[in-house]
């Protein structure tokens, strides 16, 4: 697929329309072995997508350090996420260490709440405190991707998204550098499709008919 360039306006020909994608969002969560599967993801994919949400267990500091990174080496707009940012097509919403990151939505369209608060599955920013939102928010019209990373974090958050219509991907065991989120995430019965790392992108992009 080609790609649009971060200068370029979407809409033109053979490429979907904002308006077609807004009502979408995607969230991943990933831990030990994430930024790289993360970036793997985000650099195969096109500007013309959904706005997307991120929670990686990282520090304080590192997370807009990330941001920065994948910002420079991908197509589509990515930045660490302040309270209040708007979820759009283009764009990669990071959570910043130490703030959980929840979608919610006006009538404006989605927004994101980032805030302090308990560790919940012992981190802080948690994948579970984004996939039940997005679960309760978007409903049908998310994606969930849950990746590589030690323990449970995830799993219960994209079992609510499937039960409330979402698509579901989680990563597999040989292309995973810690099998146990995504491991749980399948075992509880929230994953649709399990798949290698190299693959994801792609079913992505299918299922969103991008």
């Amino acid at each position: 697929m080609d790609f649009v360039s971060k200068s370029e306006n979407q809409g033109s020909g053979g490429l979907i329309s904002n308006a077609d994608i807004s009502d979408k969002v995607v969230a991943i969560g990933a831990s030990t072995g994430g930024t790289e599967a993360i970036h793997s993801i985000i650099a195969a994919l096109p500007r013309e997508m959904p706005g997307i949400l991120v929670v990686q267990h990282m520090p304080p500091v590192f997370t807009e350090l990330y941001a920065q990174r994948l910002n420079n080496s991908c197509e589509l707009e990515v930045k660490e996420a302040k309270n209040g940012d708007e979820v759009k097509p283009g764009r990669v919403l990071i959570a910043a260490g130490d703030y959980h990151m929840r979608l919610a939505k006006s009538n404006m369209g989605y927004f994101v709440k980032c805030f302090r608060g308990e560790k919940v599955n012992g981190h802080c920013p948690s994948v579970d405190v984004l996939f039940n939102s997005v679960a309760e928010v978007a409903r049908d019209k998310a994606v969930g991707i849950i990746l590589t990373g030690m323990g449970s974090d995830g799993a219960k958050g994209i079992l609510n998204m499937r039960k409330k219509g979402a698509f579901t991907i989680g990563q597999d065991e040989k292309s995973s550098v810690v099998y146990g989120m995504p491991m749980a995430a399948y075992n509880m019965g929230g994953v649709i499709k399990q798949l290698p790392l190299d693959n994801i992108a792609k079913e992505l992009l299918n299922y969103l008919s991008l």
